[in-house]
């Protein structure tokens, strides 16, 4: 079992805008289309295995979020055995109410 750091929807804040992170937002792409966190990019969950052969950036933080924080936690595990630094974020988007939520019309 890899240890995942796991941290809180208001800890999202922190890693918008920062070099070193990306955020990836797992939800479907609907949800996604409506709000999510300002730079978040969207892998859907549903696509997970796809997302595994993704080269994401090596050196980065990924923190991930779904929509409560249990897809969230096993992304980040699956891809910590790759040698991923990961986040995930205990209860998700539903639990974030940060300045970063981006709204789509």
């Amino acid at each position: 079992m890899f240890p995942v750091e796991t941290i809180s929807a208001k800890m999202l804040d922190y890693y918008v805008d920062r070099a070193d992170a990306v955020l990836i937002d797992l939800r479907d792409r609907e949800e996604y289309k409506v709000s999510h966190v300002k730079g978040a990019r969207n892998f859907p969950y549903e696509e997970f295995e796809e997302m595994q052969s993704y080269d994401f950036p090596r050196g980065k933080i990924l923190v991930l979020y779904c929509d409560r924080g249990g897809a969230s936690l096993m992304a980040a595990r699956l891809l910590a055995r790759k040698g991923y630094e990961t986040r995930s974020v205990i209860g998700g988007f539903e639990a974030y109410r940060g300045r970063n939520l981006v709204f789509s019309r």
